[in-house]
């Protein structure tokens, strides 16, 4: 597995040797098509020009500096040198825990990106990782702790997943805004009884496990299917809107959702029937016999 960064992760007097490695695709945030931008009229990619309006010019690289605004059309200008010496520079390329806390305490909100931690090659430096791992799977904890990467400080959770250590980049407590609001106004409606109970119903109707097989992005293969046909040259209709939902009872609403997931649970269960006589039909008589045996 490739790493991005390499160093070690310690706690106490021990150091364990790992290297970070992406758990997502650089695609992950967004679609996995890119688009550049061009001139309607002759489809030439456009270029972005850096211009000043008071000189009435392009500009150079080298004259461009950045500002903080204090006031409309006052700004305080910082130079790239200032920056880099408030950048921390840790030589020591070491993942500091600091606590451990419990895993099921720390909201997801927090989490910005995922690395997995790769353990060493060598066997005695893999035996620290292990028991790292082995102790926080047995007793639901999760490590808070911070690094330097490219110059910037991070804070970070470490969790056991599955048979190995993944890594959260952490949010600052101030970059997450509060929900206080929703809660103000949740606090104010109330629901019977009854809607609660048709609720469960859905809910228990279409519970199932966790397959992340089951997230597949439409609109990515809708994208593609679409930049491909037209690629080939083919007339691409414009979808029809999408007619507004009508507001309905919430009690009728919750009745109607229940049913639904009734039909279509005995629809899928009459699919898996048919295929299923559908491939004995086709298995030859003796094969069907040795199966029964």
């Amino acid at each position: 597995m490739r790493t991005t960064w390499n160093g070690s992760l310690s706690f106490g007097l021990v150091s364990i040797p790992v290297g970070l490695a992406p758990a997502t695709k650089p695609a992950a945030r967004a679609s996995d098509v890119s688009f550049r931008m061009l001139h309607r009229e002759c489809g030439t990619p456009i270029k972005q020009k850096r211009y000043c309006p008071k000189h009435e010019r392009d500009l150079e690289p080298d004259e461009i500096v950045k500002g903080w605004e204090i006031a409309k059309g006052q700004f305080v200008l910082v130079e790239e040198a200032e920056l880099e010496a408030l950048a921390q520079h840790d030589d020591s390329r070491s993942i500091e825990i600091t606590r451990f806390v419990d895993a099921a305490e720390v909201d997801p909100i927090f989490f910005d990106r995922t690395y997995f931690l790769v353990p060493a090659e060598a066997p005695a430096a893999r035996r620290p990782y292990v028991l790292l791992l082995n102790a926080m799977n047995e007793t639901g904890m999760a490590a808070l702790g911070r690094f330097v990467q490219q110059g910037k400080e991070k804070f970070c959770l470490i969790r056991g997943k599955d048979d190995a250590l993944a890594l959260e980049t952490l949010f600052l407590s101030a970059d997450v805004y509060s929900q206080a609001e929703i809660g103000e106004t949740v606090d104010e409606v109330e629901v019977k009884d009854a809607e609660l109970a048709l609720a469960r119903q859905v809910i228990a109707s279409l519970a199932a496990e966790f397959d992340p097989t089951d997230l597949q992005s439409e609109y990515r293969g809708n994208l593609r299917a679409m930049l491909e046909a037209k690629a080939g040259g083919q007339e691409i209709a414009t979808p029809e809107p999408v007619a507004e939902t009508p507001v309905i009872d919430l009690m009728e609403a919750l009745r109607r959702s229940v049913e639904e997931v009734k039909q279509g649970k005995s629809e899928r269960a009459t699919s898996k029937g048919a295929a299923a006589k559908k491939t004995a039909a086709r298995t030859p008589a003796k094969k069907r016999a040795a199966a029964r045996k």
